[in-house]
């Protein structure tokens, strides 16, 4: 796609952090946007920050577990743009559980998949066959994670688990898409940047808005447990300055993905590359996956 002004992008979970920075970036580019989020006052607040800013935008309130919600998202940018270009599936979180994976509650466990997973294969199924009856150039792109999309961090298996879901999903789709000659691709969207650091998003509140029918005796506190605070302690006692990476740098490589029809959107670094070829060289040699052990001390 690389005409993007004029175009209609639609991202989940557009209320803060990345999908924030994606909306502002999309409209940067001239795109007509939809703010879709499970909270009311965070679409608000971006629909207005953007309105602003002099671009043209949409607010939708979603709960991106139920099919019926992303139709209705569907429809109501159908109602307001007439059609819809970019999807970005961009909602997810943290479920913040901890210790052992066997120990670990299975709510936590559905409500990750929901969302994280399914939230995905919701919006393709919404979306996709509208875009390919538009018979126009469209793009989606799916948010994953390194965690998972190349190699896991042991001691957060649930998120691995759904991100590494992900990461197939989207590589059986753009096989799928190629195959019939499509003029909608698909991309993976890494939340890396140039500039090393953490990126300050939603997934530092692990619980924040977790509804009834995901709930549990030791789930975090609804308003989401304040676990930046806890790493900054941990950074502050080992003498670790906390450094938070530009989210502007993720918008730039979804807006790559998009225009160029880049499958891996990610910059490239060899810390990464050394994960990958350390997981391929264990898969060859069926070997230990070591690497695991290295990367996510699991004691202390």
């Amino acid at each position: 796609m690389e005409e993007l002004a004029g175009r209609v992008a639609v991202v989940t979970g557009a209320g803060q952090g990345i999908g924030r920075e994606l909306v502002l970036r999309f409209g940067a580019e001239g795109m007509k946007l939809v703010v879709a989020d499970i909270r009311d006052d965070l679409v608000e607040a971006v629909v207005g920050e953007l309105t602003d800013a002099g671009y043209e935008a949409h607010g939708v309130t979603v709960d991106v577990t139920s099919l019926e919600s992303v139709e209705q998202m569907r429809d109501a940018t159908l109602e307001r743009f007439g059609k819809v270009h970019v999807l970005c599936n961009n909602a997810g979180l943290g479920a913040g559980a901890q210790g052992a994976l066997w120990e670990q509650h299975l709510n936590d466990w559905r409500w990750m998949f929901d969302v994280n997973v399914l939230g995905v294969v919701n919006g393709i199924h919404a979306f996709l066959p509208t875009m390919l009856a538009q018979d126009e150039e469209g793009h989606v792109l799916n948010t994953t994670s390194g965690n998972g999309g190349f190699t896991p961090l042991a001691n957060s298996p649930i998120y691995a688990a759904t991100k590494a879901s992900v990461t197939t999903i989207t590589e059986c789709l753009w096989a799928q898409l190629k195959s019939q000659g499509a003029k909608v691709g698909a991309s993976l969207l890494y939340p890396s940047t140039r500039t090393p650091g953490l990126l300050n998003t939603g997934i530092w509140r692990p619980g924040a808005n977790r509804p009834e029918r995901y709930d549990h005796p030791d789930a975090p506190p609804k308003e989401g447990r304040d676990a930046l605070t806890m790493l900054e302690e941990r950074m502050d006692a080992a003498g670790v300055e906390l450094v938070w990476a530009p989210l502007e740098e993720v918008a730039e490589l979804a807006v790559q993905a998009v225009r160029d029809g880049v499958f891996w959107a990610t910059w490239p670094r060899e810390e990464q590359a050394e994960k990958i070829r350390a997981r391929a060289e264990s898969q060859i040699a069926r070997s230990d996956p070591d690497y695991l052990l290295e990367a996510t001390p699991l004691t202390g």
